[in-house]
């Protein structure tokens, strides 16, 4: 394979390109028509290291270069990738814009970015960014950003001059050559947000053409998407120059030729040194599991140094760790319609850790085939779990699910969303319970009750209720012997803490809600006088070593992740959909509807990077407040919803609804007909539905529309393996991405506790 690489800002030299101009005047003299001003005087004088002028006088020379090797060789490369400005050029020798319209947009974006002022740019040799953070860190430094990852060991630093200068010779010290470079302002960081915004908003007068061949995206080292390349050129401006990635990822499709177009040989030299250096590896490999497997079941065989005081082995409860037979205190969370897949509990069950299966939205007898399914891979003692999500309009739905676990002998369950103790929790929870030979209490049925406040935590960690346990009993559904025991118990033994997460989230701050629920926790233990002691876990937010490290500093028993897994190669999600989720940051998130609980107003955190999900799910929110009936909508609104959301007609979609709830529970349709509002929740509602379903199928059509359920954690875990082998999602398996997540935070925690005993 072949791949053009075209140089950016800092590759000029005076004189440059004089031979290949003369051949093409006519393009020469478009691009002064263009700019104003004579470029062939611009490449001889001083104004060639101007911003304002560099980037339309590189833009030419390279895009020239490539006319005429295009022409040599008489056919397109493979794919292509640019340097900042030679970015332009890439997209340019790809189609994406006539010579003409490029010359346009880089004059615009070198007069935007010539025009910042403030700030500067400062080259690190011989440190890798990994140390470069651990320095900024150390001397509490967070005004500066990385600008560029040239090489493994070649990065530049953006942000205020002074606190360049301040850190300069700490970086030295640290074995870095620190070079503060001639620039008018800090490019490819935040300082340049003002910027971005104001070439956006010019973006938006253009119209791309497809690509011929896929070229390399600065901001995500990924091909671009078409769909968002006004986006992602807009995004350049304060984002870094993802070099090394770029062109590891490139590497990693197979064996390619490289070629540099354009003025000098730069790219030339980082490419060298990139496949010179060894890819880096996260901070801590991977222990191994328990017993040999085959090649493709192992998890990366190396463990952490014996001689580190914490092992992460050692985080969080020990008693945890038994009760589930799991070798860590970490837990895959479920993710609704089986995203926390069939293959994601086996893979986590075989490294000796605990996962759930994703049973929201699931119909029930593929849930009883999934079950079959994860049983059947799994060994006796390797552990599993299934959810069981919180049906406000079905219980007999809830009934339904813990009748099959009971079947089928599943005993750890995940308890969601719930806001209160429901008969079926109870009878999952009490059936089996006997006493023991040494007068212990037996519970062979286990809870997670995952939730986000305390009044529910009060109520998982209280007895399960008395008149459900009476209504049970006489129901035969449960033994007197059973309800005895149980008063003796708290409905849950295992509760997690869920603060802002993806999915159904009340946007909790973990830092408030922990300690309130383990205060909770003493109390009730004291009230209650339980033989053992509940344990509190931590939920939301936990992408990185030190989020991690917080929940277990903060007196977690367990933590469970959930959005990093839904950007693995065991989810059951759609691979568009994790390209998407690859490229996020913790910025690219945001609050919209739920749709199981519409009426409700309860809020799901969903991504809204390149999507129109949120916008358009708000909106049929505010409609719903405001109008009584579907009639009551004015002829625009209606046919906005047709035309744009729906892509048909609001009776085909109350058709479709109908004609499901008769199936499932007739008694919705007959509400519905009776109460106009009611039809026009369900009517509105039909679009999560559809939503969630073109992102699970990763359906080209209506790709702006796909409703993804995630939290910030993702976009923290994707900067924290940025140029590692975890920076794509096909190289990320959960049971790896858990040990390394787990084994980082205990050598991170005792980083800090020296540190610490160090003193100032």
């Amino acid at each position: 394979m072949t791949t053009y690489m075209f140089p950016g800002q800092g590759s000029q030299a005076r004189g440059m390109g004089r031979e290949l101009l003369s051949r093409h005047p006519a393009l020469l003299s478009q691009a002064d028509e263009v700019l104003g001003y004579r470029l062939a005087e611009v490449y001889q004088d001083e104004r060639l290291d101007q911003t304002q002028y560099t980037q339309p006088a590189l833009f030419v020379v390279n895009a020239l270069s490539w006319l005429e090797q295009r022409e040599l060789h008489g056919r397109d490369p493979d794919h292509a990738l640019g340097h900042s400005l030679g970015e332009y050029n890439a997209l340019f020798a790809a189609g994406a814009f006539d010579f003409r319209t490029g010359v346009l947009l880089v004059r615009r974006r070198g007069e935007l970015m010539g025009q910042a002022r403030g700030g500067g740019m400062a080259a690190v040799l011989g440190l890798s960014v990994e140390r470069i953070a651990e320095v900024l860190e150390r001397l509490g430094v967070g005004s500066l950003d990385l600008a560029n990852d040239n090489t493994p060991s070649q990065q530049v630093l953006s942000g205020p001059r002074e606190d360049l200068e301040r850190v300069a010779p700490e970086l030295r010290a640290a074995g870095g050559n620190v070079v503060l470079l001639k620039v008018s302002a800090a490019f490819h960081s935040r300082y340049m947000r003002p910027a971005r915004e104001d070439f956006a908003a010019f973006l938006r007068e253009f119209t791309f053409a497809p690509l011929r061949f896929p070229v390399v995206s600065n901001v995500e080292a990924r091909p671009y998407d078409e769909a968002r390349l006004p986006e992602l050129l807009a995004r350049q401006i304060d984002s870094p120059v993802k070099w090394t990635q770029s062109v590891r990822y490139l590497l990693g499709l197979g064996e390619q030729t490289f070629e540099e177009v354009g003025h000098g040989q730069v790219l030339a030299g980082l490419l060298r040194r990139i496949r010179e250096a060894k890819p880096a590896v996260p901070s801590v490999a991977a222990a191994p599991t328990p017993e040999p497997r085959e090649p493709s079941q192992q998890a990366v065989p190396a463990a952490a140094p014996a001689s580190a005081a914490v092992r992460a082995q050692a985080l969080g409860s020990r008693a945890f760790r038994e009760t589930y037979g799991v070798r860590l205190a970490y837990v895959a969370g479920s993710m609704y319609k089986g995203i926390s897949s069939r293959e994601l509990v086996v893979r986590m069950g075989r490294a000796g850790l605990l996962g759930f299966f994703g049973t929201g939205g699931v119909p029930l007898a593929r849930v009883d085939e999934e079950v079959l399914a994860i049983q059947a891979a799994l060994r006796p003692g390797e552990a599993y779990g299934v959810n069981l999500l919180h049906s406000l309009d079905r219980p007999e739905r809830e009934e339904q699910l813990v009748d099959l676990f009971l079947r089928r002998g599943v005993r750890n369950v995940e308890a969601s969303a719930f806001i209160r103790v429901t008969p079926a929790l109870v009878r999952f929870r009490v059936t089996g319970l006997r006493r023991r030979e040494d007068g212990r209490i037996e519970a062979p049925n286990r809870l997670i009750a995952k939730l986000s406040r305390p009044e529910v935590a009060r109520a998982f960690m209280s007895p399960p209720p008395a008149d459900i346990l009476e209504a049970l009993v006489r129901a035969g559904r449960v033994s007197e012997e059973e309800a005895r025991l149980a008063r003796a118990l708290p409905m849950a033994e295992d509760l997690c803490v869920e603060s802002d997460s993806g999915g159904h989230t009340d946007q909790g701050v973990a830092s408030a809600l922990l300690p309130a629920v383990g205060l909770l926790r003493e109390r009730m233990m004291a009230e209650h006088g339980y033989a053992t002691r509940i344990r509190v876990g931590a939920a939301g937010g936990i992408g990185t070593p030190q989020a991690a490290a917080a929940a277990f500093i903060m007196g977690a028993d367990f933590i469970v992740t959930g959005s990093i897994n839904q950007c693995s190669v065991e989810a059951g999600t759609s691979e568009p959909v994790k390209d998407l989720l690859e490229t996020l940051d913790v910025q690219d998130v945001t609050c919209a509807p739920a749709g199981d609980m519409f009426e409700l107003g309860a809020k799901v955190q969903v991504v809204r990077k390149g999507l129109f999900f949120p916008a358009r799910a708000n909106r049929l929110y505010a409609l719903y407040q405001q109008h009584p009936s579907l009639e009551a909508l004015d002829a625009q609104t209606r046919s906005q919803l047709e035309t744009k959301y729906f892509r048909r007609g609001i009776e085909e979609v109350w058709e479709e609804t109908r004609q499901h709830y008769l199936r499932v529970a007739p008694e919705v349709v007959e509400r519905a007909e009776r109460n106009p509002r009611q039809k026009m929740a369900l009517v509105f509602r039909w679009y999560f539905v559809h939503t969630s379903r073109l992102a699970l199928r990763g359906s080209p059509e209506q790709r702006t529309d796909y409703q993804i359920h995630c939290g910030p954690a993702l976009g923290s875990f994707n900067q924290w393996v940025q140029g590692t082998p975890l920076a794509s999602w096909r190289d990320r398996h959960v049971d790896e991405m858990a040990v390394k997540l787990m084994d980082a935070t205990a050598e991170w925690l005792e980083q800090r506790f020296q540190g610490f005993r160090a003193g100032p």
